[in-house]
């Protein structure tokens, strides 16, 4: 019997890159088969990231057997897993997001949820002193997992824990930080190949405030204008991806890594009413620009109100 580890649908670095690690933990340290797996094609940063370390990319999965032995990564939001994940034999969770509730699990399992930045950290504490047996692969998916989700530290969510580890992880493997996270960006910014409904579903999470059901997207770049030159096209785009998605509304959140600001869509008076009243600010155009936001999970969600 082979255990599935998987993250959340719309695989980010660390939804792609924590599967990959805790398989080869299973396998490798515990002697328990395991194989990861995708809920969705990986972003552009995370294909360069398994490409730049040589992994095999994860078969995606859209049908998961009832009764198959799972591990869930990066997340706890049953919206954000297959439909069935309560008929899956849930073993364990590892995640480093506020727990949200819904799961139904056939009996105790392991659950670690920490406040760090990124799941991959809390796998490396969890691995304890067997990390002394990751290969240099394994720990440039680590690495790479951290980097991306702290944006280079400078994401709110980045602890020291998380930076000491980046830090030691780039020594082992003989990695300037600057220099390999500004390679992570150059990937993350190339999207010019996807068409305006996956850009909006790329990295997405839902959400309801108000009675109002969102999908909250964002979009992480050190080149905000080649999104921002599309702004008419993906204001249009919005309604079709809200109705197919069963969403009364979609959020787009440009985030520029390097100025650390994000630019929110107008495209409507809702929207233009969620910003005013979550974010304090005064809405007089088609975007609006809120300085110091990079977080989704600790700046944008936890304040939308309407």
């Amino acid at each position: 019997m082979t255990t599935l580890v998987f993250g959340h649908k719309s695989p980010d670095t660390d939804s792609t890159g924590s599967p990959i690690i805790w398989a080869w933990y299973l396998n490798e340290v515990k002697s328990i088969p395991a194989e990861s797996v995708l809920l969705g094609e990986p972003n552009t940063e995370a294909t360069f990231v398994i490409r730049r370390w040589n992994c095999p990319k994860p078969r995606i999965v859209s049908d998961i057997p009832d009764g198959t032995t799972v591990v869930i990564v990066d997340t706890n939001n049953p919206a954000e897993l297959p439909a069935n994940i309560n008929a899956l034999n849930v073993t364990a969770i590892i995640d480093h997001h506020k727990l949200v509730g819904g799961l139904e699990t056939r009996g105790p399992i392991d659950i670690t949820i920490r406040p760090l930045a990124c799941t991959a950290t809390v796998m490396h504490d969890l691995m304890g002193a067997d990390t002394a047996r990751m290969p240099d692969w394994v720990k440039g998916l680590m690495l790479s997992c951290i980097l991306s989700d702290t944006l280079e530290f400078r994401s709110p969510t980045t602890t020291a824990h998380d930076r000491a580890l980046a830090e030691k992880l780039a020594a082992d493997l003989g990695i300037a930080i600057p220099a390999y996270a500004a390679e992570l960006f150059e990937a993350k910014s190339d999207v010019g190949a996807f068409s305006d409904a996956e850009l909006l579903r790329m990295d997405s999470k839902e959400y309801t405030v108000a009675g109002k059901d969102l999908r909250v997207s964002v979009l992480e770049t050190t080149s905000p204008k080649i999104v921002l030159d599309r702004k008419a096209s993906l204001m249009a785009s919005m309604a079709d991806v809200a109705t197919e998605d069963g969403a009364d509304q979609v959020l787009l959140f440009i985030i520029d890594i390097l100025r650390e600001e994000a630019t929110l869509l107008i495209p409507n008076d809702l929207v233009r009413q969620i910003a005013e009243a979550s974010f304090g600010v005064k809405v007089s155009g088609d975007t609006v620009v809120l300085p110091g936001v990079m977080s989704r999970k600790k700046q944008i969600m936890p304040v939308l109100t309407l």
